[in-house]
Formats: C-alpha cells, sequence, structure tokens
C-alpha cells in the first residue's frame, strides 16, 4: 500500500491508473476506521480496479466548541485495517496541505444543506464541501463512496457533484451498525458502557417509525411525535431518555424538505446528544401503497 503525504504524488498515483484506463475509487475519511468504513471499502473494492483511501481531519467542519481536539486519531491501526482490506493507496496529508498560508476559497453549500445538521452546525457543510471537493480535485478518481449513516451529508455531495459538473460517481454505501443495532460511528468509543442503552434509543426510534409506517400510518405530524415521545423514555425497559435532542423528523428523502403524509419516499432523522456524545442516525421510508392506485 503506497501512503501519500503529499497532493501531487497522491495526484499523479490516481491520473497513472485513469491513463490505463482503470476506474478509481476514493473512499474519504477522517480516521478512526471501524467496520462501517471498511463496508465502504469493499464496495469500492467491488466496482473500481483501485482504491484510495483518505485520512483527513477536516478542521473547518468543526464548529467552536465541538470536539475537534479530542477527535480519535489511530493511524497505525488506521493503516493497518486498510492494509487488510488491500486498499491500494491512502492519502492522508497534513492540515497545511489542505489549507495552506493564505488559504480563503469556500464552497457555498447547496439548498439541501439549509436545514437539520445546516441548522445545528452552523458552517458545517461549508466545510464538508470544501473539503470534498478540494480531495475530488486532487485525486480525480472515477468514484466515491459514501456512508447513507450520514445521510444529509450523502445528499450534499450528491447536489454539489450534479450542480458543479464534477464528472464524478457517487456511490451510497449502507449504513452497518453493531450487533446492537447502534450506527458505527467513530464516536461510539465516546459513549460509556452504561449509557450504552439510552444512545439505542435513537435505533428503537427508528425501527418503529418504519413499522408504523409499515403497517400504514401516513401522517407526519403524528409520526414525529412519536418519535419524540420513544426519545424522551422507553417505558419498557426504564431508560431514560437523550440528554437533548435537536432534531427528530421525517421528510422528503431527496430534498430532505418538510412533508405532510408519506405519499412519496421518505426519510426518517434524528440528532441526539448522550452522554456529551452527539450521535446521529436514520432510516429511510417507503409510502404504503396497498389499497391505492
Amino acid at each position: 500500500m503506497e501512503i501519500f503525504l503529499e497532493s501531487n504524488s497522491a495526484r499523479q498515483w490516481v491520473e497513472d491508473a485513469r491513463s490505463r484506463g482503470q476506474r478509481v475509487g476514493i473512499v474519504p475519511t477522517m480516521g478512526a476506521l471501524h467496520a462501517g468504513h471498511r463496508s465502504l471499502l469493499r464496495v469500492a473494492a467491488k466496482i473500481c480496479d483501485r482504491s484510495i483511501a483518505t485520512i483527513f481531519v477536516n478542521p473547518t467542519q468543526f464548529a467552536p466548541g465541538e470536539d475537534l481536539d479530542r477527535y480519535p486519531r489511530t493511524i497505525d491501526e488506521d493503516l493497518r485495517q486498510l492494509r487488510e482490506e488491500g486498499v491500494a493507496a491512502v492519502f492522508t496529508p497534513a492540515a497545511q496541505a489542505i489549507y495552506p498560508q493564505g488559504f480563503s476559497t469556500y464552497i457555498e453549500p447547496p439548498h439541501v444543506a439549509q436545514t437539520l445538521e445546516g441548522e445545528c452546525r452552523p458552517g458545517h457543510f461549508r466545510g464538508v464541501c470544501t473539503v470534498v471537493l478540494k480531495l475530488f480535485s486532487i485525486l480525480p478518481a472515477t468514484h466515491a463512496f459514501f456512508g447513507r449513516k450520514d445521510y444529509q451529508q450523502l445528499r450534499v455531495i450528491q447536489a454539489m457533484v450534479s450542480d458543479l459538473g464534477l464528472g464524478i460517481e457517487i456511490v451510497p454505501c449502507d449504513t452497518v451498525r453493531e450487533p446492537d443495532g447502534l450506527a458505527m460511528s467513530s464516536r461510539n468509543r465516546y459513549l460509556r458502557p452504561q449509557e450504552r442503552s439510552r444512545a439505542l434509543l435513537l435505533w428503537r426510534t427508528l425501527e418503529a417509525t418504519r413499522d408504523a409506517v409499515t403497517a400504514g400510518e401516513t401522517d407526519v405530524a403524528a409520526l414525529q411525535a412519536r418519535m419524540r415521545r420513544c426519545l424522551a423514555a422507553d417505558d419498557a425497559t426504564q431508560v431514560t431518555g437523550v440528554d437533548r435532542l435537536d432534531y427528530a423528523v421525517v421528510v422528503d428523502a431527496q430534498t430532505l424538505a418538510a412533508i405532510e403524509r408519506i405519499d412519496r419516499d421518505a426519510v426518517a432523522l434524528i440528532a441526539a446528544v448522550v452522554d456529551g456524545t452527539r450521535l446521529i442516525d436514520n432510516v429511510e421510508l417507503k409510502p404504503n401503497l396497498v389499497g391505492h392506485p
């Protein structure tokens, strides 16, 4: 596995592969790799001839007071996992390689970035779009792989690529869950073992929402009210609720715009804080069209 610290050599590696007619996949990460990241790498291996992972904790997507300084950095373990997955190359630049002295060009995120995380984390998607566009410029791959777990981020990147005509195919990959259902996240390691049951309220709430839609519930206001109740406490297990709920919504699956009824593809999204750790999760919802024309 080749390890690149500098942009020009990483770009040359991708261009050489492209010149041989190879499909090149890029898997952007912030490190602290887990099974979710490895699943992206495996999808990339199936679709592309060669893959390059990136490891870069992007400072511009963290707001003041967020966990930039304590975000887990496990480079040696990350490289071991990448080798195990047969990744051909990794680009792990220093911050000054991405944002050199005097850097002042940022991307205005698309409309789909304005709500939800865009409201809760001002400037977050500006940083995400800027670093992703820069990585796409440095590493002109044919495909890029992103998880559905960060659902709004996926839609934001898809919109940016479409709006700017970037010519790279964005491949959505399924969320990977731990055995108890918790969505894989590098931030899960922050959770104390005794708080795990409260973190699981997110997935239990989403499962209940999906089941309600499958059973025929179409009223979004009712679904959202039920979600908020579930996140406040789990009466069946006597688990207390989340510490802070940023949002629990059901919206249009493509635009993330508010809807009144499940009459199209939708998505339920939750962001909540448990034990000082901010968690996000989602489930896609299909309208129950049984009995409808």
